[in-house]
């Protein structure tokens, strides 16, 4: 008895068609990557209603783009793959170096708002943290909201990126300073009240710790921190709870290596005075600094 044959294969392969093309080539043109230069660049995504959704950089645009057209159905490549479905239009901008790309990115994510940037999108977010004395009391205050707290005097620092940070830090700080005097009643401070904004108004602090806290919070290498731990050990209430203290410390620190020693370089690196940069500001001057 002779075998069954073996289903025979199609000679040829299956003509090329539509449904073999990329997303990307069907939206954007299948030329489109290989017109583009191998340079930097600031791309563009648009929506079928001309509403800009994304604004992107690349030090090689046309790198850069072709990995939105091999995008695969990896989760990596989720978004890349979600912005050429929800687009109607891609917009190249060549720029001559990686810094003017990295600023034009920045200027065009503040100015439109793109729904699908977030890094950069919420500058109007980026806290301050405030110090001022009174022959009352010393305040501190955490706001994003700089001025509508300009009639009591603080001096500023910041601002940060990292508002879950600053806040933690801000939290941490105070409750150490309180240890070092009297908390005053909220009421009694004379502050606005705005939300997530946040006034803390200690009496008897020392003026030495009051300067040793603003040089922490400048940046600047120093004691700040040191003194305020020095200034601790004397208080009954720290060395009770020692543990947490020295918690509390360590992670004073860490902010200190994060966000204000990097804030500091890069105001020294500007030319700039002081230890605040406003949130307008903020970016470009690290894109600046950081392209130097």
């Amino acid at each position: 008895m002779s075998r069954p044959t073996a289903r025979s294969k199609t000679s040829s392969a299956r003509a090329p068609g539509r449904a073999d093309t990329k997303p990307f080539d069907r939206k954007f043109g299948a030329d489109l990557i290989a017109g583009l230069p191998r340079s930097p660049a600031v791309y563009l995504f648009t929506d079928r209603e001309g509403v800009v959704i994304y604004v992107g950089k690349a030090k090689d645009i046309r790198r850069r783009l072709s990995a939105y057209r091999n995008a695969t159905r990896r989760k990596a490549h989720r978004k890349m793959r979600r912005l050429v479905r929800e687009a109607g239009k891609l917009e190249v901008r060549p720029v001559s170096s990686e810094k003017k790309a990295l600023a034009l990115e920045n200027q065009l994510i503040r100015t439109l708002e793109p729904r699908h940037n977030i890094q950069g999108a919420y500058w109007f977010l980026y806290p301050a943290i405030g110090v001022v004395r009174t022959p009352q009391r010393t305040m501190f205050c955490f706001t994003t909201r700089v001025d509508e707290f300009e009639p009591l005097g603080f001096r500023w620092y910041g601002v940060f990126r990292s508002r879950l940070r600053a806040k933690e830090a801000f939290d941490t700080l105070t409750d150490l300073l309180v240890l070092l005097g009297h908390r005053e009643r909220v009421a009694s401070l004379g502050a606005p009240r705005i939300r997530g904004s946040r006034v803390v108004g200690v009496r008897q602090l020392d003026a030495r710790i009051v300067a040793a806290t603003e040089q922490f919070l400048s940046g600047k290498p120093g004691q700040g921190l040191g003194a305020v731990s020095r200034a601790l050990l004397d208080k009954p209430r720290a060395r009770r709870d020692s543990r947490e203290v020295q918690a509390q410390l360590r992670s004073l620190a860490a902010f200190h290596r994060t966000d204000l020693a990097p804030l500091s370089h890069a105001l020294r690196q500007a030319r700039r005075k002081g230890s605040f940069v406003s949130q307008e500001e903020r970016d470009l001057l690290f894109i600046r600094v950081e392209g130097k």
